[in-house]
């Protein structure tokens, strides 16, 4: 019964169903094309690594576990009866002896749990079951499979399994680099996994013997200085553990594909992801490059994305910085940071849509005061200087702050959220809650989020996820903004001319070849940032330091925006790339803007006009909510609007500093027109354009009036904390603001 049952599981276990059912305890990476990327440990019950196909076993590794083991296996047919007869004789004289056991009786108990050794030895049954089922291995398979499958599955030492876990956790190589001494320490292993390092030590030098015969004389005894030698090589592969339990280019993503894959039961052996592994290097080395470019200057952490624009598959994904960092395993692709001006593209695509501005509409690039729920909010341009009018065009290229916060004014900050999670970046808090810093990237976001939006302007407006593994239908795309729109943002983001003012006309910025991208700075230069797209790829770069502290005299455009420039180039080494056609519902007309030289101008049909200027007498808009093409244009008709109160502004609130004397603090006031006196609460306190007022506690008005007495302007305000009654005389304003 024993033999038929042994025969009939023999017949059944072929050598293929063992290699398929070989489970791994980690998980490969692939990228597009199989070659592989990152190894993830995914088992951490038992260590095995990959199987290793015979021929790539180290020939020393085969002959010395032939002669350790089984020195007649390419002799017998599963049991060696000379070996067993032996035995039967030495156990009847109580000889010590080694066991008649064949590697194919050993692979037999490996494949059978009902055969495996227990801590007390096999029982009779399980070594006639033993004997039967090796006979029965040997009649179906050949020999190379039987030495194939045992040196994959044989148990070596703790938790290693199999000569891949054991050569690379022990000697820190593959199984094929093994020489003689390292093969003698394995198969020492096989006899006592774990016994003790002299015992292993004696059993290796004693296999080394056999290998190496010419030898003899050095290894003949353990204090011989070839078992010296061999003492060393095993005291320090016992104390070794190199077989990582992540290595390669893509960890995060390798854990990602891993967790979204095991669902209830075990890991793949491998995973085949969109990334492309050239790609991968160079972005990564790329990326590194330039960390150490910015070597002082408080640098050390970015992250890296490109995406294919049709697919929305994952090209390249470097989520840090790796040994540059102090933070490597953070992944900052998907980290929330502040995007800063890289949001922009957005705010002017909506305000195209929905036809408040177009291209060419005059925009005011001056000092500009907000009234929020929480104060004032003063922005200001990144060089501290402002520009005066210029065009949406020059607004958004040259990436100037204060136009943006006046449109986002006409869109408002709670529309402008909800565009932007249509756009495929929903942020934790309504637009309220950021305001009209909004428009200056003040809330938090990801670059997996913000590259996949700028993806969404690549592809005509139309968003759809990104992806980490092939797949073989595209992606649903959902309409996120009017295509002519993202079209006439795409032209401004690729236009060098309309970024001229800030960046020049041969930044780092320009490619060869036609490219749409967008810089952006946080708050402190805690974060920058490059964004862009050309006709397939979108590439997406972030630095900055994971603790958020800030940078040193680090912008866009020379931290990021090199990263990026490298990495598109690359991508279009040898493949060109055009501007995208424009899509129904566009006209282009020349224009004239005031300011700026004349130029061919795209418009959303209905929005075209050929002059854009102030009329003669405007100096300043009166409303940053003014609406449509014609908002570039001020009345200017009659001067007495001309005078107006530029600061303070109405509704604010000032707080007296405790720790300066009353009598030395004092609130400016400024003006513009002619001819203007000063009233505060109805009494006049002083003329011109300029005063300065010693403020007290408590509500104010404070008004201009002409040389008739007529209000031209007021505003409203209030003062908190200690002051000085009686303080509502002006002194006369000095040529420096205190």
């Amino acid at each position: 019964m024993i033999a038929a049952c042994a025969h009939s599981a023999g017949a059944k276990t072929s050598f293929e169903h063992v290699k398929a059912g070989y489970k791994p305890s980690d998980t490969l990476l692939l990228d597009r094309q199989g070659e592989v990327l990152h190894r993830l440990r995914t088992d951490t019950s038992v260590r095995r690594g990959q199987w290793v196909a015979l021929a790539d076993v180290s020939p020393a590794l085969r002959t010395a576990l032939v002669l350790s083991e089984d020195k007649r296996f390419y002799e017998h047919s599963g049991v060696d009866w000379r070996a067993v007869s032996a035995a039967a004789w030495a156990n009847l004289w109580n000889t010590k002896t080694r066991g008649a056991s064949t590697i194919t009786m050993q692979l037999a108990g490996l494949l059978d749990e009902d055969l495996k050794r227990s801590n007390s030895g096999r029982s009779v049954v399980q070594k006639l079951g033993q004997t039967m089922a090796a006979e029965s291995l040997e009649r179906g398979w050949r020999k190379d499979q039987i030495l194939e499958a045992y040196l994959n599955l044989v148990p070596f030492r703790g938790e290693l399994v199999g000569i891949d876990a054991l050569s690379r956790s022990l000697f820190g190589k593959a199984p094929h680099g093994l020489d003689h001494r390292e093969a003698a320490v394995a198969a020492a292993l096989i006899r006592a996994p774990n016994a003790k390092e002299a015992q292993v030590t004696q059993r290796a030098c004693s296999v080394f013997k056999t290998l190496e015969p010419t030898s003899a004389n050095k290894a003949a005894s353990p204090s011989s200085g070839g078992c010296e030698a061999m003492e060393l090589l095993v005291a320090s592969a016992l104390a070794r553990r190199d077989f990582a339990a992540s290595e390669g280019i893509a960890p995060h993503v390798a854990r990602q594909l891993a967790r979204t894959t095991v669902g209830d039961g075990a890991a793949p052996a491998t995973i085949r992801s969109s990334l492309s592994a050239p790609l991968q290097r160079f972005a990564q080395q790329a990326l590194q490059t330039q960390l150490r470019e910015l070597s002082g200057r408080h640098v050390e952490d970015a992250a890296l994305l490109v995406l294919d624009n049709a697919s929305g598959e994952v090209l390249a994904w470097v989520n840090s910085s790796g040994p540059l960092s102090a933070a490597p395993e953070v992944d900052f692709v998907t980290s929330l940071r502040q995007p800063g001006s890289t949001l922009k593209p957005f705010l002017y695509g909506q305000a195209l849509a929905e036809r408040r501005i177009t291209a060419a509409s005059l925009l005011e690039d001056s000092s500009t005061q907000i009234q929020t729920t929480g104060g004032l909010y003063i922005p200001q341009n990144y060089d501290r200087q402002f520009k005066g009018w210029v065009s949406a065009r020059t607004a958004l290229g040259a990436s100037l702050n204060v136009p943006a916060v006046r449109t986002l004014v006409m869109v408002s900050p709670d529309a402008f959220q909800k565009q932007l999670a249509r756009m495929g970046m929903p942020l934790k808090e309504s637009g309220d809650f950021y305001g009209y810093s909004l428009a200056l990237g003040s809330a938090e976001t990801t670059l997996l989020n913000l590259t996949n939006s700028y993806r969404t302007l690549a592809n005509g407006g139309r968003a759809s996820p990104t992806r980490l593994t092939v797949g073989r239908t595209p992606p649903p795309f959902s309409p996120a903004l009017d295509a002519r729109a993202a079209f006439i943002v795409g032209d401004i983001l690729s236009d060098p001319m309309a970024r001229a003012r800030t960046f020049g006309t041969d930044s780092v910025l320009a490619t060869r070849f036609w490219a749409a991208v967008k810089t952006g700075t946080s708050k402190d230069m805690r974060d920058n940032w490059a964004v862009g797209f050309s006709q397939r790829y979108t590439v997406g770069v972030w630095v900055g330091n994971a603790s958020g502290a800030p940078m040193w005299d680090v912008s866009g455009t020379t931290g990021a925006a090199p990263i990026w420039a490298a990495v598109m180039n690359q991508l279009h080494r040898q493949r060109s790339s055009r501007a995208p056609q424009p899509p129904a519902g566009l006209v282009q007309k020349t224009v004239t803007v005031e300011g700026e030289a004349p130029r061919s101008e795209w418009f959303i049909n209905g929005t075209e006009q050929s002059v854009f200027a102030m009329e003669k007498g405007a100096t300043r808009a009166y409303s940053t909510g003014a609406r449509g093409q014609n908002d570039s244009k001020s009345s200017g008709n009659s001067t007495t609007n001309t005078a107006r109160i530029t600061a303070p502004t109405s509704g604010t609130i000032l707080a007296l500093d405790p720790d300066i004397p009353p009598q030395a603090q004092r609130l400016s006031l400024e003006a513009e027109g002619s001819n203007l006196r000063w009233l505060i609460d109805g009494k006049q306190i002083a003329k011109g354009n300029t005063a300065l007022w010693l403020p007290w506690p408590g509500r104010h008005v404070i008004q201009i009036v002409d040389n008739k007495g007529k209000v031209l302007d007021q505003v409203r305000l209030e003062v908190r904390g200690a002051g000085v009654k009686g303080g509502a005389s002006a002194a006369p304003a000095p040529t420096r603001r205190p």
